[in-house]
């Protein structure tokens, strides 16, 4: 979660009116690409990811006047980015799930769509067996493999423990080893 800019400088920057929003834009520019990547890791697709992203930094900007720097700033972004694409996921699951196609079955006909989405077979195998995964399970998987987040900053953005990020990671690991070999 790379930042360059002093944190308490940068929040009363947010909280004083005439810079609140340069400041802000400074957050945007810093952060947009990871946390994109984060979202993108769970939704898949281009354009969901850049909804869900934009519906973040929106609820972000209406926050900021309750956040009290209890956390740092990508902390509570991340954290406030997590809640968004589970909400997204979520509303998907009641919109687009009827019978029996399941919810992951949708993302992979998304990303099988989307032109933005450039990988190999392999890529795209990874991509389902990650999927098979419960979402909570997936998104720690996502956050240690691709962002290589460790364990302490997880659990400040999850409010879980760290033995049980290790225990969810390891157990993902397994079931995707299992898809992959088995074929």
């Amino acid at each position: 979660m790379g930042k360059n800019y002093d944190e308490k400088e940068m929040l009363a920057m947010l909280q004083n009116e005439n810079s609140s929003h340069k400041a802000f834009n400074i957050l945007v520019k810093t952060h947009s690409q990871q946390m994109y990547w984060q979202i993108r890791n769970m939704v898949l697709c281009h354009d969901d990811a850049n909804d869900v992203l934009q519906n973040t930094f929106i609820k972000a900007w209406n926050a900021i006047p309750s956040f009290r720097g209890d956390s740092q700033l990508s902390t509570w972004l991340y954290r406030i980015a997590v809640n968004e694409t589970l909400t997204f996921l979520n509303s998907q699951r009641m919109k687009n799930v009827s019978g029996i196609t399941e919810l992951e079955d949708v993302l992979v006909q998304r990303l099988e769509a989307d032109t933005y989405f450039c990988g190999e077979e392999t890529d795209m195998r990874l991509q389902k067996a990650i999927l098979t995964l419960p979402e909570k399970q997936r998104l720690v998987f996502n956050m240690k493999y691709y962002e290589e987040m460790k364990y302490e900053e997880m659990s400040e953005v999850l409010g879980t423990s760290v033995g049980a990020l290790k225990t969810s990671y390891h157990l993902a690991v397994k079931k995707i080893e299992k898809f992959l070999t088995e074929d």
